[in-house]
């Protein structure tokens, strides 16, 4: 097997490549950003042929990486022959490389939600133009994707999401003055700061939703979410006939990682269009993993949660909504971890810029254009709101 991986620097990327080193699989490109220290230590590890970096850091990572072809567009990366793309770029920057490789005909790892949340049809539209391939790599999807497995849709009734709550999810009652080192404390999970944060307001839930319904070709409607705190059930799915079938295991998003690389080359061309894929050799340090304790599940409080009505809100309108919502959220995001607003002026700020978003049909062309209109308009409410 031979991979690319994108933003192979971050938690995701770093855990894609803990794989390939443990199944022993080749590495032929990386892309990364800025984090030179950590791509040089990558590059002796797994002696990529390619790797793409930022434009700023371009001149000083080719010093530094000598005998590797240094490049600064990870959409040419994502082009490059391999067995599997493993997308772990964080961002609308993910759009265009999953983009280039669907379009190239290559199987990939999915772990950029934002390809699926702000421009669904254009990325099934890219892998039936290519020949491309995709599979998701989030835990909650993957594991979605295995309770479909065999399954027609058809007799499928509720696609049901899990979500550990975040840090807050038993108090305080009064979110308001939380802080972003509190936010950043997840109880289950080991992400990247967005991921962590957007964990704690749920809007990581919401936007789970969406690309939930963008994958398997269902209404929001049919996609729903509950409170898991102890974080072992992952997906599940209520059938017609009342049955419930549920994907559970440790909370190592390694399994889910492994398991999307496994069945990218034969994965989904179109919405719902599940395969399953053979399994991988035996993890031993989880074969013992005990089949005991108390799981609990709980309906979200959206109450103190508003950002996952937020994102069913943008989900059902469709059309340029959810790209505005996306980055509202990552300027609302950013702005509190600066501490100019507080934990609560997130859900406020985005809600404002939902109402202000212009109609419109989506296009790649119309995408970019509200993409930077949110962001504006969500930088210039942050101004005079007191953390």
């Amino acid at each position: 097997m031979k991979l690319t991986v994108l933003g192979s620097t971050g938690s995701i990327g770093t855990q894609a490549l803990e794989v390939a080193r443990e199944r022993g699989w080749e590495v032929g490109a990386l892309a990364a950003g800025r984090n030179l220290d950590l791509l040089e230590a990558q590059v002796r590890a797994f002696q990529p042929q390619v790797v793409s970096v930022a434009a700023e850091v371009y001149a000083q990572a080719r010093q530094r990486l000598p005998g590797v072809r240094v490049i600064a567009d990870p959409t040419e990366a994502a082009a490059l022959p391999a067995d599997v793309v493993v997308n772990a770029m964080s961002g609308l920057v993910g759009l265009a490389p999953t983009r280039a490789a669907l379009e190239a005909g290559q199987a990939v790892a999915l772990a950029t939600k934002e390809a699926m949340v702000t421009a669904a049809h254009l990325m099934w539209e890219a892998a039936a133009s290519g020949g491309g391939c995709l599979v998701p790599v989030d835990s909650e999807h993957t594991g979605m994707y295995q309770c479909l497995t065999g399954e027609d849709l058809a007799d499928v009734a509720e696609l049901i999401l899990t979500a550990s709550g975040g840090p807050f999810r038993d108090g305080p009652a009064d979110l308001s003055g939380v802080t972003p080192a509190q936010a950043l404390k997840h109880p289950s999970w080991k992400m990247g700061p967005k991921v962590t944060l957007d964990s704690a307001t749920l809007m990581n839930k919401g936007l789970e939703v969406m690309e939930c319904a963008s994958l398997y070709g269902l209404p929001l409607s049919q996609v729903s979410v509950v409170v898991h705190p102890q974080s072992i059930v992952h997906a599940a799915v209520r059938f017609r006939d009342g049955s419930l079938k549920g994907q559970f295991g440790p909370t190592d998003m390694r399994l889910a990682i492994a398991y999307a690389i496994d069945a990218a080359p034969t994965g989904m061309r179109r919405p719902g269009d599940v395969r399953g894929a053979r399994r991988g050799p035996e993890v031993a340090e989880h074969l013992g993993w005990p089949l005991q304790g108390s799981w609990e599940f709980r309906a979200p409080d959206v109450a103190r949660f508003p950002c996952l009505d937020l994102a069913y809100r943008a989900g059902q309108a469709g059309g340029l909504l959810p790209t505005a919502l996306n980055a509202a959220d990552e300027v609302a995001v950013e702005a509190f971890l600066d501490g100019r607003i507080g934990f609560m002026d997130i859900p406020r700020l985005i809600e404002r810029v939902l109402d202000e978003t212009p109609a419109g049909a989506l296009t790649w062309e119309t995408l970019l254009e509200t993409d930077a209109w949110a962001r504006a308009r969500a930088q210039e409410l942050t101004v005079g709101v007191r953390a």
